[in-house]
């Protein structure tokens, strides 16, 4: 492993450079088709195939475990970071010391669409909190969403608060941005995929839908919601119930309720049927 360690002293190197560019800026991720995840966590979570380059710390080669980490990444170009031009490269406060440059993975509505005879959709439209998106994310792979469809008005999935809000879900739930939410709700539709928008006004309340067929649940912009043309061309849409003076939940939330929801009435037709 020392072998192929490359060392760099220096922030002005443009290796580190063009790290800082992935941290900061959604079109180089968009033009280099790569992005950098911090954290030996996240790192444990890269699919092997789309490991880039590596980056690493002086403090962390000093780790006992270090080569066990860095095992994983024998095919990758591997680069041994000063400490103070590490931290430099970093979104982080507190750096563990090691960050990955990633190969992005695309897909594509249609390849997505065959991944169940029975799929179950989350959509986001203009989402722009980092930290709602992330969450969304890792609560929809553990209420088993297919995929993720988001707008492209949406923040970058790829930007660094986001990623390490997924905490590893990224990496296993398959995603895509579409240039029209209007255009994509009605082919899921024209699909036999019953799309469901969240809304203050929507016509039933959330739990009256029948969400063991294929669907899709639909979540708007924090403060505006959906876009008006989305939520006309929606199923039907539904609401949350509030008490008190509550006029509406925070986006993850509200996507959560619904996720959950789906995964309940599926949880139970599963039940049902191995019973009968």
């Amino acid at each position: 492993m020392k072998e192929q360690l490359i060392s760099i002293t220096s922030a002005s190197n443009p290796r580190i450079r063009q790290v800082v560019q992935l941290q900061k800026k959604r079109r180089e991720r968009e033009e280099t088709g790569l992005f950098a995840a911090e954290g030996i966590r996240l790192f444990s979570e890269i699919p092997e195939e789309q490991l880039e380059q590596v980056f690493v710390s002086e403090s962390f080669l000093a780790r006992e475990d270090a080569q066990i980490i860095l095992k994983r990444a024998e095919r990758c170009e591997i680069f041994a970071v000063k400490d103070s031009v590490f931290a430099g490269m970093c979104d982080t406060k507190t750096p563990q010391g090691i960050l990955a440059v990633v190969r992005r993975r695309e897909w594509t509505l249609d390849e997505i669409l065959v991944l169940s005879d029975k799929p179950f959709f989350m959509m986001v439209e203009n989402l722009q909190d980092p930290g709602n998106l992330g969450t969304i994310l890792r609560t929809g792979e553990g209420a088993g969403i297919t995929a993720l469809i988001l707008s492209k008005g949406t923040v970058d999935i790829y930007s660094p608060k986001v990623i390490r809000s997924t905490m590893g879900s990224l990496f296993r739930v398959p995603f895509l941005y579409v240039e029209d939410m209007t255009a994509a709700v009605s082919l899921l539709k024209e699909k036999g995929i019953a799309v469901y928008g969240a809304h203050l006004e929507g016509s039933v309340p959330y739990d009256s839908p029948d969400y063991t067929q294929p669907s899709a649940i639909l979540i708007g912009n924090e403060g505006n919601g959906l876009t008006g043309r989305t939520a006309e061309v929606c199923s039907r849409n539904v609401r949350i119930p509030m008490e008190g003076a509550v006029e509406s939940l925070n986006a993850a939330m509200s996507a959560g309720i619904l996720m959950y929801e789906v995964h309940r009435q599926r949880a139970a037709a599963a039940n049902q049927s191995c019973n009968d």
